[in-house]
């Protein structure tokens, strides 16, 4: 009896160290072969802070001192100053600090000398802060003679604008997010905003002009609401007035595909070096960066001013679809070059700018002043990929506890992993010594026995 229990407990140490072994070896592999969590997967916002205290300084600092502001790779603010004195305040302030050449004054002189020169279609140029630049982009439609002409415009400038040529071609991708549909084509829903009286959607403005009627479900069967209020070119946003008066449930809620979605909790001001997030119907969720503010293209349609240059992707569909970044509301779709094959440049109209024009406010739930609570069929709300209607019912990123495979995937339980491992393993070997002394024990009482 007493043998077959240490039998019994021999096997379940060694059990038990198997499977630490096995656990052990999967928090080092899933920690090693996974990504670490990107900025939006920390619980803190820590883009927002980082862009607040950049915008804070340069504020205070001013546009002949400063050029600008970006966020660096590891979260921390950056400001480009033009003077050590300046340095020393910024690294006083806990930022980084990068001595540069020229103002912000100097990059927004050139820029207005761009403006003033004969319009070029097929154009576009930013304010690149990290580069200390004015960077102009011609795209294929641009002939030789317009962009000879435009590069005498850069020299004259001086040595700080730089002229680079893109493939593809600067358009406003007419189409979008979740369909609606007028005369003037098909375009998409960016964001629900609210007059306190009633609701609207808040879109590209090139979309359609004044009094354009907008219908939904992709089949252009019911109507949706009004083009009451828009601006394009120069800026390029729209209102369109529900039909009924209200956006329905969910319109704080961003669809971003398989029946997912973000919860929008704010508008907010981006950051050059900033992750963000657009949705659309044709190319679904796509994330990249803030490249350049104050972007200006030249349309062939217009001008228009003022624009956030990123290098998340867009195609032909993909129009007046909104961009976000942890759960902040940041623009819609305006245009841009290239697809989501090979990559290109897209531009956004900023939300803050556009909804201070019209006088709106954005739709959040639960709020003073929201539409939380109001009904509506189901509609091109505050919208994503392929399910943004005003009515679904998403499940919000960010809601739920941490799965299990989550946290096993972790970084941070590479060492963790290890000691179980390496405690296993110890165990392992002491449970084999320990049966091989017993084993050998017994044999020895029992040849005793025996030659007695």
């Amino acid at each position: 009896m007493r043998h077959a229990r240490r039998r019994i407990v021999r096997r379940a140490a060694r059990l038990a160290a198997v499977g630490g072994l096995l656990l052990g070896g999967t928090m080092v592999t899933r920690a090693v072969a996974s990504e670490p969590p990107g900025p939006s997967a920390a619980p803190g916002t820590l883009a927002r802070a980082a862009s607040g205290a950049g915008a804070a300084l340069v504020a205070r600092l001013g546009g002949d001192r400063t050029a600008g502001h970006w966020v660096d790779a590891d979260g921390r603010p950056v400001v480009a100053v033009t003077d050590g004195s300046t340095a020393e305040a910024v690294r006083r302030a806990g930022a980084t600090a990068k001595v540069v050449r020229h103002s912000m004054t100097e990059l927004r002189s050139a820029a207005a000398t761009l403006r003033s020169a004969p319009r070029v279609p097929g154009t576009a140029w930013a304010l690149d802060y990290r580069s200390n630049e004015v960077v102009v982009r011609g795209d294929r439609t641009v002939s030789g003679a317009d962009w000879s002409r435009l590069t005498g415009v850069a020299e004259g400038i001086g040595g700080f604008v730089r002229m680079e040529r893109t493939e593809g071609v600067f358009t406003t991708r007419l189409n979008g997010a979740e369909p609606i549909l007028s005369t003037a084509g098909r375009c998409s829903a960016g964001f629900n905003v609210t007059d306190g009286t009633s609701d609207f959607i808040l879109t590209a403005g090139h979309c359609g002009p004044t009094g354009s009627v907008w219908f939904g479900d992709g089949k252009g069967d019911r109507q949706i609401g009004r083009t009451v209020a828009g601006s394009f070119p120069g800026d390029d946003f729209s209102l369109v007035e529900y039909a009924g008066g209200r956006a329905g449930d969910a319109a704080d809620v961003v669809a971003v595909g398989g029946g997912k979605g973000v919860r929008i909790t704010g508008t907010g001001e981006p950051a050059v070096g900033q992750r963000v997030f657009r949705s659309g119907s044709t190319s679904g969720l796509r994330e990249g960066r803030v490249t350049a503010l104050d972007a200006t293209v030249n349309y062939p349609e217009g001008t228009v001013t003022g624009l956030i240059e990123t290098d998340v992707c867009a195609e032909p569909g993909d129009s007046g679809g909104p961009m976000f970044s942890e759960g902040v509301a940041l623009g819609v779709t305006s245009g841009g070059s290239g697809d989501c094959a090979k990559g290109g440049t897209t531009f956004f109209q900023p939300l803050p700018e556009a909804m201070a024009a019209l006088g709106v406010r954005l739709v959040v739930s639960g709020r003073d002043g929201a539409a939380a609570g109001t009904s509506a069929p189901p509609a091109t709300g505050a919208a994503g990929a392929g399910a943004s209607a005003a009515g679904a019912s998403a499940p919000v990123t960010g809601a739920g506890g941490t799965p299990l495979l989550a946290r096993l995937t972790d970084r941070r339980n590479v060492g963790p992993g290890l000691l179980v491992v390496a405690g296993s393993l110890v165990a392992l070997v002491a449970t084999r010594w320990i049966r091989t002394e017993q084993d050998r024990k017994a044999y020895r009482r029992q040849y005793s026995a025996t030659w007695n």
